[in-house]
């Protein structure tokens, strides 16, 4: 029986009875062979629940991963993934954002964390500064504005849009905006600041995971690469910086391929560092033995991070004697704001009497 009559006359689904004559031992001629391939691995566009392969053809997909030109941010951000980068306000998540920009539309390395790549296309979702701001980090009077490349696009809210009445959720809205402009651009590096911004509504923890979700599906659609920028609540600058510093870390956390994070220094004024916080493509380099310190610098017109040397978190944290006396300090100057005196302070903190006039007479004369 030839092949189209062996797919046409048997009542069962004919990639059943091929997968039935393969297990029973029964050869396949080359044709068969490539029809229940084609079955088993579906069209590009299938809407199946499952993309089945074989185990060794995973493989061959990823040979490859891990070389230096899948790192978009050395070890921080590779290719490919969904990425989180986080820290406290006014620390240098949006500073460090535009460089990472800039560096991969040029193809050029920040120095420090390399290797260099080709340059792509890449969309800087800007929620976060007005035109005048994002013109004051990137210009001077001497030097005039930053010669930005032309592969990298700022993209703002466009205020007078009405757009959003079409769509039955404001996550559908920023979602068809963002397909628009990847189709219009065929770009593939996404960064977006921040997702606080983003999101909708009152509940604002169910808000970013569901933005979570939407990234993830946009970036497997198309093949993108995202970095999100989140902020920290309110932590204690004692404690190294971990995964639950990120606000919904628990939900949001497990959507990112990779996360890190950016810390203040408690010990030299000024100083940042980089530090992973979760990572599946590579492996762990800038830990909290090892994390990278960083310095905001302005060399010309372009406000960046400038990459100063290694060194482990906990000399960068505040030391617990050092803590205590910020916190008492807080509420001595709490309890002089509510009209107490000095004594009266000292006997509601349990400090002496000349610590509480040393704390109340440096706050009366800021």
């Amino acid at each position: 029986m030839s092949d189209a009559n062996l797919l046409d006359n048997l009542g069962r689904p004919p990639e059943i009875e091929l997968l039935r004559r393969e297990a029973a031992r029964k050869p396949l001629t080359t044709k068969q062979t490539k029809q229940l391939n084609n079955y088993l691995q579906g069209p590009p566009d299938s809407k199946d629940a499952f993309i089945i392969k074989k185990a060794a053809d995973w493989l061959t997909t990823g040979k490859n991963r891990l070389r230096s030109a899948d790192k978009l941010f050395d070890h921080f951000w590779y290719e490919g993934e969904l990425c989180i980068m986080f820290a406290d306000t006014n620390v240098g998540k949006s500073i460090l954002a535009v460089q990472l920009g800039d560096s991969l539309s040029r193809g050029e390395a920040i120095p420090g964390f390399g290797p260099a790549r080709p340059a792509e296309q890449v969309l800087y979702f800007d929620f976060e500064l007005t035109a005048a701001q994002f013109e004051k980090r990137y210009s001077s009077f001497h030097d005039g504005n930053y010669p930005f490349s032309a592969n990298f696009y700022r993209l703002v809210f466009n205020p007078e849009s009405v757009g959003a009445r079409r769509f039955d959720s404001y996550a559908d809205y920023l979602n068809n905006g963002i397909e628009n402009v990847l189709v219009a651009t065929k770009a593939r590096i996404l960064i977006i600041d921040n997702i606080t911004c983003l999101r909708s509504g009152t509940e604002a923890a169910a808000s970013a995971v569901s933005l979570m979700k939407n990234l993830q599906a946009i970036k497997n659609k198309y093949g993108l690469s995202v970095l999100v920028l989140a902020h920290t609540p309110k932590r204690n600058p004692a404690k190294p910086v971990t995964r639950n510093d990120l606000q919904g870390s628990k939900m949001l956390i497990n959507f990112a391929d990779s996360a890190f994070a950016i810390g203040e220094s408690q010990t030299s004024p000024g100083l940042r560092y980089l530090k992973q916080i979760k990572q599946r493509s590579g492996t762990e380099v800038y830990g909290a033995n090892n994390v990278a310190l960083c310095q905001l610098a302005k060399p010309a017109n372009f406000l960046q991070l400038e990459f100063t040397g290694f060194g482990p978190e906990a000399t960068h944290l505040l030391h617990y004697t050092e803590q205590q006396r910020k916190i008492t300090e807080e509420r001595i100057a709490e309890l002089n704001n509510q009209g107490l005196t000095v004594r009266a302070i000292a006997a509601e903190t349990g400090v002496s009497f000349s610590t509480v006039h040393r704390v109340v007479k440096r706050l009366n004369n800021q």
